[in-house]
């Protein structure tokens, strides 16, 4: 019986550099999806290629997008065009005693493959609130939801997260034997994004958990 946990290697997921940095746990690969709030997409419209940033969101084994009917990524993508999609987390900068030895610790997902498009009027807004949870759970509740006109100029697409490259690197500083002597200062300078207190647009609004629970 296929392992489900595991992400199956293909030959356009495999990876050559750095390979021992290669993560198949697909719980791994969710957790980044997860974490991000943005994406890079990576397409092909007529003779040219582009890569678009975009929110995106998590529903089981399925990445989610959304925008409007009429942009380029959006046509392309609903046309069938071969996609990658490419998220990172940066994780902290590495700093070794020699320049060429400075790193990164990230983690890192590249997904390759097709997007379908949601077409079921049920399952599309079913797709929209879970971007709202996304964005802040018990938000789809409050804020009014899209009305007949704006849900119609409006796509939903996912792809697969069947198949994946997930890169993790969490390591300190690798110097050469011959740097070791050298009196230069080593180690990791950590990143994280870190949330900050809400800014109120609206003094006298009712402030809602999620809201006042943000920060924490």
């Amino acid at each position: 019986m296929k392992d489900q946990t595991v992400i199956a290697s293909t030959p356009r997921t495999t990876i050559r550099r750095l390979p021992e940095l290669a993560n198949r746990d697909r719980t791994t690969l969710h957790r980044i999806v997860d974490e991000a709030y943005v994406c890079h997409i990576a397409f092909g419209a007529g003779e040219d290629t582009h890569c678009i940033p975009t929110a995106h969101w998590r529903r089981g084994d399925d990445l989610y997008i959304h925008g409007s009917n009429g942009s380029r990524m959006i046509k392309a993508l609903s046309a069938g065009a071969p996609a990658s999609v490419a998220i990172t987390l940066l994780d902290g900068l590495v700093l070794a005693r020699s320049a060429f030895n400075h790193s990164m610790n990230y983690r890192s997902a590249v997904i390759y493959g097709r997007f379908d498009v949601v077409a079921g009027r049920d399952d599309k807004l079913a797709a929209l609130d879970a971007l709202m949870d996304k964005i802040a759970p018990g938000r789809k509740h409050d804020a009014r939801p899209g009305n007949e006109k704006e849900i119609n100029a409006t796509s939903v697409l996912r792809i697969a997260l069947a198949e994946a490259a997930v890169k993790v690197s969490d390591s300190l500083p690798s110097d050469k034997d011959e740097d070791l002597a050298l009196a230069v200062w080593t180690g990791v300078l950590p990143l994280k994004t870190t949330r900050g207190a809400p800014v109120h647009a609206d003094g006298n609004m009712p402030v809602p958990d999620y809201v006042r629970n943000w920060a924490e």
